[in-house]
């Protein structure tokens, strides 16, 4: 056998209502693009050739102990609500322990159809399968809680977008699990009480054993994504589908589509094809991590006799978030100034900064990068206005020598930039992976200036201004 994974499943335990079985269907020739060993070893799979690897990844040959399924989720898509979505696209081979203890699931993505396709043909391209493998590696390696990518597998087999035929690929996904807002919706929509507290119930035991009961499970919830943005935010990273169906109960960035870091700094900017309003720009995500957090107190709500009393403490929950992301916030662009022990004082000169980036068209990542060097104020156009306010930050952050170290720590040299990741999804359709695994080498430390190439932002003909689903 040549690899064995010590599968303990328990989303396979639940009842019918929560999934589909279903195998994934065949592909024609596959071929393993990447397979990210560490992260094996890390789930305590064992490794005895690669021969099989891409047969396993692709969804031809169904491991020992796997129990393929599709989850059934519903889910507020740009704030309609479609009330069955589930993985159309997507199936869970199982689960392991991994050698943290940490409980994770596997998941085949771009495997074929299943009951909640739509309509679909189920499969992925090239080109997201390798973005969402590049971003997912970046945003762990930056520290950002995030679902993993174990193996990239080419199928063989030419599927149909609106660009025309493309070179098919499965992603093979980790994450602590799967669990969305959309997937407790579904239950609540249709009525189903008992699922939903099944459902609430594992959810409590599989990610926040000290919650006590539904609000507990929203408190906790709240709180790891009030993190998640703040991190998100200081990376200048852009989700740009924060649907309910995207949203996790973990706290973990999950679907990587028509995401994307920033270049040059604005509150406004977007980047999502689709996101004709700025419903998820850049700024907004506080706002909407807190509706989607209003949306699974709406469900969780379902479950109390006293629906008004519950109600009470959901909202007194949800309007604690703007606090709680505004300290994370805080904590998070102090370090980025320098500053590890931050007050609400630091805030207007935090803001000032960006107020002036953006006033500048700055680059957001090479901006912050600069700040511990001499050469911070080249970074802008205005520089009257820079050497004022680093003139302030400089009386706030002596000395600077324990300054720059906040400072180096907190901003990274390297990000996934759009037009990089635009040239090597190009170089990989055309046969060359170099360009991917290059981008891989210098992300894997993003604090170190390992391929100053890389740090560059776009010129003027290699700006991406728009990024899609496309899977």
């Amino acid at each position: 056998m040549p690899m064995r994974i010590p599968f303990a499943n328990s989303y396979a335990a639940l009842p019918k209502a929560f999934y589909t079985r279903i195998n994934p269907t065949s592909v024609k020739s596959p071929k393993l693009l990447e397979f990210n060993e560490k992260l094996a070893a890390d789930l305590g799979l064992t490794i005895e050739t690669t021969d099989n690897l891409a047969e396993v990844f692709s969804g031809n040959t169904i491991p020992q102990g796997a129990e393929p399924l599709a989850q059934l989720y519903a889910g507020h898509q740009f704030g309609n609500f479609n009330p069955q979505l589930g993985d159309g696209r997507a199936i869970l081979l199982g689960e392991v322990i991994d050698t943290k203890g940490i409980q994770r699931e596997i998941q085949l993505k771009g495997s074929g159809r299943t009951p909640y396709s739509r309509g679909g043909d189920g499969r992925a391209w090239l080109g997201p399968v390798l973005r969402e493998y590049v971003i997912s590696e970046a945003m762990h390696a930056l520290g950002v809680p995030t679902t993993r990518a174990l193996a990239a597998v080419s199928t063989g087999e030419d599927i149909y977008r609106e660009q025309g035929l493309l070179p098919g690929a499965i992603l093979t996904r980790v994450a602590s699990s799967h669990l969305r807002v959309g997937t407790f919706q579904v239950f609540a929509h249709r009525g189903q009480t008992e699922n939903l507290r099944t459902l609430t119930d594992y959810a409590i035991q599989r990610h926040n054993p000290e919650a006590d009961g539904p609000m507990g499970l929203l408190r906790a919830t709240c709180a790891k994504q009030a993190e998640l943005i703040a991190a998100w935010m200081s990376f200048g990273f852009i989700h740009g589908v924060m649907n309910t169906d995207n949203c996790t109960i973990s706290g973990e960035t999950i679907d990587y589509g028509p995401c994307a870091f920033m270049d040059d700094f604005h509150m406004g900017r977007v980047f999502s094809s689709i996101d004709q309003q700025g419903r998820y720009a850049y700024g907004n995500q506080p706002n909407m991590v807190m509706w989607n957090m209003a949306q699974l107190a709406t469900s969780l709500i379902q479950l109390f006799d006293d629906k008004d009393a519950a109600t009470a403490e959901a909202t007194a929950i949800i309007h604690a978030m703007p606090d709680q992301i505004e300290a994370a916030w805080l904590s998070r662009f102090a370090a980025k100034i320098g500053i590890s022990a931050p007050t609400e004082a630091d805030t207007d000169l935090i803001q000032d900064l960006l107020d002036l980036m953006q006033k500048d068209g700055a680059d957001f990542t090479n901006s912050f990068r600069a700040l511990s060097t001499p050469e911070a104020r080249d970074q802008f156009t205005d520089r009257d206005a820079f050497d004022a306010w680093a003139t302030r930050h400089a009386a706030r952050i002596a000395p600077l020598e324990d300054a720059q170290q906040v400072m180096d720590a907190a901003n990274p040299a390297i990000i996934p930039r759009n037009h990089r990741i635009e040239q090597m999804i190009q170089a990989a359709v055309a046969g060359d992976m170099a360009p991917f695994e290059r981008l891989m080498q210098a992300l894997s430390t993003p604090f170190a200036l390992t391929d100053p190439e890389l740090a560059k932002p776009p010129t003027q003909s290699e700006i991406v201004p728009a990024t899609f689903c496309g899977t």
